[in-house]
């Protein structure tokens, strides 16, 4: 027998929310305030170096209330205490959803089957961090003898894109003597722009591959391999080449010898996997210390997550301000927009790990949800997209909440106090907006006319929502803080949806009908498939 859960949006607290919006809609944040000096005391929390500052948004108290009140009535609390206790939540898959054990302390404990999970894992992320030092050191050779100077990540997606944006993030904290390279696109340029920027002979290969079955990850680590034998003999592979995965046997099939591969549990989703063995490149990259305080920092926001009432907690306030935006406002764009450039790929991160996460219109259960669910994640680095996109934030008909995500840094540095000073002016022009008094002094000069006719061209209406994320600097104990917080904020918006965030069906099809149109191309045989897609396999038979 199938179990039906009541739907979120039958609830009575769903319909207080939505004639909520509708009776606050016309506040604007400027006068909140000015009619609350304490506002932003009553709307920001700090844990360490990372305050998350919520009070530029379109909400008061009430609706505060209401969402907490919609998190209690979707069963918030108890949801997140499954996960953190190991329950199989992610339930199309049968499976729980653990990477918060990946970064807990050594002395912890996590039951699943009545076994202490922690040995394992620890025992794991040892043998990693310690090949990782060897790599670092140069005991570790290449089959010539020499040290390796070069690592490259073969990986997709969650094997790609998390730990990839960290590494950058990190890049003041890397080992100079090794250069970490990321290929992820099956397009070939991507591999050969690598390939053109090492030494193939001095290179370490990372085959980042849950199930080791992923296409795009085989071509380029199979075209690698070849690569390498065309210059040394085939036992080269064992010592060039190593894998992260769950499928052992086909790591050590392709010729990975097994002291060379690590173990990526099942439980462990690829684009929440950063903090588990999957960050090999980067603990090669910054090594053990920076490695593990990086965990560390995961670990001080996952205790926060699950122990901080929900007033009070930034993952959960954050989630609950997604949902009303995304579902009672229908504001279905989010920007992501870091004031870092070592921070420049943190938002192709976010954008997977939520729109991966939430991109559902089918609840957990099976029923068809008639309610807007995850939001088109999107963005780019600061001050560059000030003079890109920004225009339409400011000016534009659409609602588009925005998270700043600022580093303080050095204070004496003429570049980072222009750069926070850029952020701080923008979150504050999109909430207050330029009164038309203020435009109308600088259009004195003009008649009557031209004034009337520039004033609404030059009018800023404000009112754009933001939250602001200020890091004291970016190091590897706030990064992992900053990951793990965007990490539960996806999953509270699931919660409140009633979706599993742990899957991704939709992705495994494209796949399998990618695998069906493959050997089409090889030859012209006949297809029969709808007539746009049989007349472009006809037209790259008539070019190749």
């Amino acid at each position: 027998m199938s179990f039906t859960k009541t739907l979120i949006n039958q609830t009575p607290v769903w319909a207080k929310l939505n004639l909520h919006q509708r009776t606050t809609q016309y506040l604007q944040m400027r006068d909140l305030f000015d009619n609350n000096p304490h506002r932003f005391d009553e709307m920001s929390e700090v844990l360490g170096g990372f305050l998350f500052d919520y009070s530029k948004n379109r909400i008061t108290e009430d609706t505060l209330n209401l969402l907490i009140e919609l998190a209690n009535t979707a069963g918030l609390s108890e949801q997140m205490q499954k996960m953190r206790l190991g329950e199989k939540i992610n339930i199309s898959e049968n499976r729980a959803a653990l990477h918060i054990a990946n970064r807990l302390p050594e002395n912890a404990e996590l039951l699943m089957n009545n076994e202490n999970i922690v040995p394992k894992i620890q025992a794991e992320l040892k043998r990693a961090l310690s090949f990782a030092e060897k790599v670092r050191q140069g005991s570790l050779k290449t089959f010539s003898g020499e040290p390796f100077e070069y690592v490259v990540n073969i990986g997709i997606g969650g094997s790609d894109l998390g730990v990839r944006a960290c590494a950058y993030a990190l890049r003041k904290y890397q080992n100079s003597n090794i250069k970490v390279h990321f290929v992820a696109n099956v397009d070939r340029a991507d591999l050969d722009a690598t390939l053109a920027e090492i030494d193939i002979e001095k290179t370490l290969f990372i085959v980042s591959s849950k199930s080791f079955t992923t296409p795009e990850t085989l071509i380029n680590a199979n075209t690698a391999r070849q690569l390498l034998l065309n210059r040394l003999p085939e036992k080269a592979v064992r010592q060039h080449f190593i894998a992260i995965s769950n499928n052992i046997q086909a790591a050590c099939d392709f010729g990975i010898a097994p002291d060379h591969i690590f173990q990526l549990q099942e439980w462990v989703g690829g684009r929440y996997s950063a903090t588990s063995v999957i960050g090999l490149p980067l603990m090669i990259a910054v090594g053990e210390k920076h490695f593990r305080q990086f965990l560390a920092g995961a670990n001080q926001m996952d205790e926060h997550f699950f122990t901080a009432e929900f007033r009070h907690n930034m993952p959960v306030l954050a989630g609950l301000i997604g949902v009303w935006y995304n579902t009672f406002y229908r504001s279905h764009s989010h920007a992501i927009i870091p004031y870092a450039h070592d921070l420049r790929r943190f938002p192709a991160h976010i954008q997977q790990l939520d729109m991966e996460s939430n991109g559902k219109k089918v609840s957990q259960y099976g029923e068809y949800l008639d309610f807007d669910t995850g939001s088109i994640i999107w963005g780019e680095e600061g001050v560059n997209c000030q003079h890109a996109f920004f225009q339409l934030l400011h000016q534009g008909t659409r609602l588009v909440p925005a998270d700043f995500i600022v580093v303080v840094g050095d204070k004496n540095d003429i570049h980072q106090q222009t750069l926070v000073a850029n952020a701080l002016a923008q979150t504050r022009a999109l909430m207050a907006g330029k009164k038309d008094s203020e435009t109308l002094q600088e259009l004195a000069h003009l008649s009557a006319i031209k004034r009337d006719e520039i004033l609404p061209q030059k009018r800023f209406d404000g009112n754009q929502p933001t939250n602001t994320i200020l890091l004291d600097e970016l190091n590897p104990f706030n990064l992992g803080k900053l990951l793990a917080f965007y990490e539960h904020k996806t999953f509270v918006q699931a919660a409140i949806w009633g979706i599993n965030p742990f899957d991704q069906w939709g992705v495994e099809y494209g796949k399998a009908l990618a695998r069906d149109i493959y050997p089409k191309l090889s030859n012209s045989c006949e297809t029969n498939y709808d007539s746009s897609t049989n007349g472009l396999i006809a037209f790259y038979h008539h070019c190749a």
